[in-house]
């Protein structure tokens, strides 16, 4: 998709995240497509079909990715956030996953779940929705008057040190192969996986009969190529022969625009990417903040707007809208506790249970296994915890419950069980 100008470029783009968006939101809404949900089952009931779906969602985007960038209508290398950088920022992934995961589990749903639920009439959601927003855009921006960050005050200093040089991008293909055979080694390495996330979903016949939960990971995953696809392919004329993404147009603006006035405030946000909701909710509250200005509408905002209304439009259709408010103040802290900790591991962890639980895995990206894997952990033991808790109430301490819960996960040995497996 080549176009002459920065503005038609934008606008194609824009809509076109916000149709893909809208789908996916719809598709969630209908599907109850819930990496929250997903965990909760496997933990509590032992049900593995909605976390099925979701490693269906992955090996789907994987797929996608992995042959799209072979032919050259995908670029990963350069994406926003950057999944492959050689800085392997291994604490920021596993903290961040961990706090996300414990996070979603207080605040019933990852970030895409809360848009759908915002579609579908929840207030609760709303309020999560605005907590996020406000911690994600200071952990990013600074403070008015001064050039400090929530993440430069409170993380930089100790976690970067801890970063490891990989010197090649942190995709598999790039470590095993290096750089110039990369995209070979991915292919080969994405095939595999892909096959053996497949056999494992689709050996289970109760799965095969499950329409929504198969509907579900084949759409969202779908829709997360839709948008690298996107993204990627919008490419501009420069005049003098060339093209350009929309992020190089925008780094050498004052070269090649006409229109001095109409340029976004960053280059970043531009380059290719697919579907994540953390970061675009800060960005969201700036755009409102803003006064709606265009140089701050970026993909990530359209996404997310995308997703509410394509929920609201299921929950119309199906008469499934209704109000929900808090059931009491328990439940009002537990989702005020958990969006804060969903802000702060999403951003740190760059994504979701769909920024990195997908969009970040469909890269080959270490950071985005080792988040999926903290986020997961996380979520499992706080239910367990929580479980413990409610199952046995005053008799059940929060120690009781943690070392109960860890014995249970077989990551301690059964004597130190201190509660009684119901």
């Amino acid at each position: 998709m080549v176009f002459e100008s920065f503005t038609a470029a934008a606008a194609v783009v824009l809509t076109s995240i916000f149709v893909l968006a809208f789908i996916f939101g719809a598709v969630a809404n209908k599907t109850n497509f819930c990496t929250m949900g997903a965990v909760s089952d496997w933990v509590n009931m032992g049900d593995l079909g909605r976390m099925r779906a979701w490693l269906l969602a992955i090996a789907v985007a994987m797929l996608g990715v992995i042959l799209f960038e072979i032919f050259g209508m995908v670029n990963a290398d350069g994406a926003f956030p950057p999944y492959r950088s050689p800085q392997f920022r291994w604490i920021e992934h596993l903290l961040g996953g961990l706090l996300f995961g414990i996070g979603m589990s207080l605040a019933s749903g990852c970030g895409n779940k809360i848009l759908v639920r915002v579609g579908g009439g929840n207030i609760k959601s709303i309020m999560v929705l605005l907590i996020i927003a406000v911690i994600a855009y200071f952990m990013i921006n600074p403070f008015p008057g001064t050039s400090h960050t929530l993440y430069s005050t409170l993380f930089y200093p100790w976690m970067n040190p801890l970063a490891i040089n990989l010197g090649n991008q942190q995709d598999l293909g790039s470590l095993v192969a290096g750089t110039e055979h990369g995209a070979i080694a991915r292919l080969i390495i994405g095939l595999i996986l892909a096959a053996g996330v497949l056999f494992f979903i689709f050996k289970n016949a109760d799965f095969r009969r499950s329409f929504d939960n198969i509907l579900g990971g084949v759409v969202i995953g779908l829709m997360v190529v839709g948008a690298w696809y996107v993204t990627s392919q919008a490419m501009i004329d420069d005049g003098f022969g060339g093209q350009n993404t929309l992020n190089e147009y925008v780094q050498d603006w004052d070269f090649l625009a006409d229109d001095p006035d109409a340029r976004p405030a960053e280059a970043a946000p531009w380059s290719a990417q697919s579907f994540t909701f953390i970061n675009p909710m800060g960005q969201s509250l700036r755009y409102v903040g803003s006064g709606f200005d265009s140089a701050v509408l970026y993909i990530g905002v359209m996404a997310l707007v995308g997703v509410i209304l394509g929920s609201l439009f299921w929950a119309l259709v199906t008469k499934a809208f209704r109000i929900e408010w808090f059931a009491s103040v328990r439940d009002f802290v537990n989702h005020f506790v958990g969006a804060i900790l969903m802000a702060f591991g999403g951003v740190l962890a760059m994504g979701c249970t769909i920024g990195q639980g997908i969009t970040g895995i469909s890269t080959l990206a270490l950071g985005g296994f080792l988040t999926f894997a903290s986020i997961v952990f996380g979520a499992a033991l706080t239910m367990k915890i929580q479980y413990y808790r409610m199952l046995y109430e005053d008799e059940a301490s929060f120690g009781k419950a943690f070392l109960t819960s860890l014995v249970d996960m077989r990551l301690l040995p059964g004597k130190l069980r201190k509660l009684e497996a119901m």
